[in-house]
């Protein structure tokens, strides 16, 4: 099992009395819940490799138990607790809530992943769809776009005004598709479509994703 390294490791052990045992605990399961994002970001900056239960590869489990451990020590108007925080901890108690911390960082890996798979599933669907039938509306989704003198129209009210005269669906067809694959290389999420209303300038069609921050404009 990883321990807690130098001086805070040592500190761990003389954690309290039951009541604060639990406190620690809690605490500890609190502040991973509320760190899922940096959880996250450790998880995809490790390309997405860690072992399930295995210590060793765990991303945030360390950082939280200590944190969790300088709030404690931090309290002020309390002396009882601090009093009780000098008491042995059995090694037992630590790799328990460790352990409580491993299952629950795990279980937001996999909440993650399951949620890139269906991401995946629907970018799949949506080109598919894209290459077996009429050019589906992207900002709806439901029915069929309609081109006529370069004019976009949709049943769902996205009309844009011509570009270019000379644009038809297959252009168009390319065009988001280029846009999609480029945007799914670097980013797992499926983006959005949507309509700018222009006043000065035509309206536009943009592609974004907010897991990612990125956007272009398609026509």
């Amino acid at each position: 099992m990883a321990q807690p390294s130098g001086s805070r490791r040592r500190s761990l052990y003389k954690l309290g009395s039951p009541p604060w045992k639990e406190a620690f605990r809690q605490g500890c399961l609190e502040r991973m819940r509320n760190s899922r994002e940096r959880l996250l970001n450790k998880y995809r900056q490790a390309g997405g490799n860690t072992a399930p239960g295995r210590t060793q590869n765990t991303l945030l489990v360390q950082e939280v138990m200590e944190e969790e451990w300088n709030a404690l020590q931090s309290m002020e108007g309390c002396p009882e607790a601090l009093a009780q925080l000098e008491e042995p901890m059995d090694l037992a108690v630590l790799e328990e809530i460790q352990q409580e911390l491993i299952d629950q960082e795990q279980a937001i890996i996999r909440e993650y992943e399951k949620s890139l798979q269906f991401d995946e599933k629907c970018l799949s669907i949506i080109l598919s769809e894209w290459e077996a039938n009429s050019l589906i509306c992207p900002v709806c989704t439901k029915y069929n776009l309609r081109i006529t003198s370069g004019v976009v129209m949709c049943q769902c009210g996205l009309y844009i005004p011509s570009h270019s005269p000379e644009l038809t669906e297959q252009q168009l067809r390319a065009l988001l598709e280029a846009s999609v694959n480029e945007h799914s290389a670097h980013c797992p999420h499926t983006p959005e479509f949507s309509v700018t209303e222009g006043t000065e300038e035509k309206s536009s069609l943009l592609m974004s994703c907010l897991a990612c921050d990125t956007w272009a404009v398609i026509i």
